[in-house]
């Protein structure tokens, strides 16, 4: 890049792989960095070092965990009967933060998508059917996201666990709290629809 020295031109370069980052960004970025106070880049270069070296994969709910099992898998309030299976650990803090969930997790880490070559066997389900397996679950929640993929990975889950004595339930699909019907996507609406309740 023209008129930008070497050592920034590398970390605008590499901020650019980060998702939601583009060129833009990254050189607004990069500059902060160099007006930063020396300790404050240290601690962020440092923090995405431990990031790699600090974080596992729970042995249990396959979730990224500063220790195994995790903390959620540790935590003895928690109810062993059901189970949230959510895409990726961000789905996972997403529910979390929700407050409104206060069983168990499962990440699956992806989801079916044949096309791109994403079969059963790439995925963590095989830990989940032995967590089934142990008895102790009685539901699944499948918080999947409700794209193609997330749904035949819903199915798919549903289809094993079922036969093996397990509710499988999926989460509510349609119209945010405080929307309005009349903005809705029309795959929005059917879904609300679709997924009504009584009252």
């Amino acid at each position: 890049m023209a008129g930008i020295p070497v050592p920034l031109e590398r970390v605008i370069k590499e901020l650019t792989k980060l998702p939601g980052i583009g060129e833009k960004t990254a050189t607004r970025l990069a500059f902060h960095l160099t007006r930063s106070q020396r300790n404050d880049v240290e601690g962020l270069a440092n923090a995405l070092l431990a990031l790699r070296e600090e974080l596992y994969t729970c042995s249990i709910c396959c979730a990224l965990a500063g220790g195994d099992p995790c903390e959620m898998c540790s935590d003895p309030r928690r109810s062993d009967e059901v189970v949230c299976v959510v895409e990726e650990a961000a789905d996972l803090a997403a529910v979390e933060r929700s407050g409104g969930f206060r069983g168990r997790y499962h990440v699956l880490q992806g989801t079916l998508a044949p096309l791109d070559g994403v079969g059963p066997d790439d995925l963590r389900i095989t830990e989940l059917m032995r967590r089934i397996g142990e008895g102790k679950i009685r539901e699944l929640i499948v918080a999947t996201n409700p794209t193609a993929e997330g749904e035949a990975t819903a199915l798919y889950l549903a289809k094993l666990a079922k036969p093996l004595g397990v509710t499988v339930s999926r989460i509510a699909h349609g119209l945010p709290m405080g929307g309005d019907v009349e903005y809705a996507d029309l795959a929005t609406l059917g879904k609300a629809l679709e997924g009504r309740r009584q009252m």
